[in-house]
């Protein structure tokens, strides 16, 4: 959460080096990319002024990806202690603290329109809160027609106890992952890179993903936490590899520390960030600084089973790969049918699909039959997705 609020400062700068200690843009890593970027963009820098302001000075339609951390607006009564009445670290800066709801409902309404703006037809919003300001933001979006996608609950490893014993403990914060619109259809999901890095079952909208501790933790000289609620590199990389491409432009109107603009460097992205507070930028441009970019073969986006092209198992009848009359076996040759000549298998008298017969065999609602069926290839057993992937290959050359 940055502190890119409307406020005093009105006015945009960009982060330039000069002997005064202002901190200079990383330098700009060139990347094959699929798509333009507009050339008046100011990729992978951090624009110092209020968020608004910022937004407004950006060219139309040119972001992919936004991730906000807006103000919270807690409304604390008062100091948080422990039991031995030892203070906790908690949001108490002038930047979260609005005068009522309907100030800080004018605020969301106008930093989202501002964002909406310079969002991509098919970019996506990823806006994140706590019971105090999510469901206000999330009525905001649906006033302002976005489209919303999920709701995501971060569930944190080690949330912090509720001393008092009067509530639960407040173990998750809440994302909501919204299109521009609801016509904007083509937005990017890696649905297949989400399952696979989840042990192949797909992934859910609960992510369990530590609080930002340890070397992570950004501290000034005195060992105090630079940014009260600094956001984990994890929980950024997830969103970026889920909804992101290696090359897009990655807005964060609150900047903060720098968590987005780190994340998005190492895994091959372009980053854009408005901070109001000029402490929070110089800290984040030193931290991204740092961070060394992976290689392209490592952040290259996998291809999408979807987006393959479409292969009739008759296709592989017609192209040799299988005859008709030919067995076809499980990979432990329980089950065995017959091709057919028109594409279908014969079970007996029963006869369809190579998904619909896989799953009668097994008594299961469903089965995905190319992964299921093989076919017997000098004494081996060669999976009929073998050959799909080859006559794909021929389709693609």
């Amino acid at each position: 959460m940055g502190t890119s609020r409307t406020g005093a400062a009105g006015a945009t700068s960009r982060i330039h080096v000069s002997r005064t200690g202002r901190v200079a843009p990383a330098p700009r890593t060139e990347r094959k990319t699929l798509h333009s970027v507009p050339p008046s963009l100011p990729l992978n820098e951090i624009l110092l002024g209020d968020c608004i302001a910022s937004l407004e000075k950006l060219p139309p339609e040119s972001v992919d990806v936004i991730f906000a951390d807006p103000p919270y607006n807690l409304q604390l009564e008062g100091a948080l202690t422990r039991p031995d009445q030892s203070r906790v670290d908690a949001v108490d800066d002038d930047w979260d603290k609005f005068s009522s709801f309907a100030e800080y409902d004018a605020f969301t309404r106008a930093w989202l329109a501002a964002a909406r703006r310079v969002m991509k037809k098919n970019a996506t919003l990823w806006v994140i809160g706590s019971y105090h300001n999510i469901f206000r933001v999330g009525s905001a979006l649906q006033d302002l027609d976005f489209w919303l996608l999920n709701d995501i609950v971060w569930r944190k490893a080690n949330p912090m106890p509720n001393f008092k014993g009067r509530r639960f403990t407040n173990a998750h914060e809440t994302m909501i992952w919204a299109s521009k619109s609801a016509d904007a259809k083509g937005y990017t999901f890696h649905y297949d890179a989400m399952k696979a890095a989840n042990e192949d079952v797909q992934m859910r909208s609960d992510w369990f993903i530590p609080l930002c501790t340890g070397d992570e933790r950004l501290k000034d000289g005195d060992g105090r936490k630079v940014h009260p609620t600094q956001k984990p590199e994890a929980l950024l990389a997830r969103i970026l590899l889920s909804s992101s491409n290696p090359g897009d432009v990655v807005l964060d109107p609150f900047f903060g520390t720098g968590t987005t603009g780190a994340v998005a460097k190492r895994l091959g992205r372009h980053f854009i960030g408005l901070e109001r507070d000029p402490v929070y930028a110089k800290a984040a441009r030193r931290r991204i600084d740092a961070v060394e970019p992976l290689s392209e073969a490592s952040v290259a986006a996998p291809p999408e089973k979807r987006a393959e092209a479409r292969v009739p198992f008759l296709s592989l009848i017609e192209s040799g790969h299988v005859k008709a009359g030919e067995t076809l076996v499980d990979d432990r040759r329980r089950f065995q049918v017959t091709v057919r000549a028109d594409g279908t298998l014969a079970l007996g008298a029963i006869v369809g699909s190579i998904h619909k017969i896989g799953a009668l065999v097994q008594g299961l609602p469903a089965c995905n039959g190319w992964t299921f069926w093989n076919v017997e290839r000098k004494g081996k057993l060669v999976s009929i997705d073998a050959f799909r992937a080859e006559i794909r290959q021929t389709l693609s050359a």
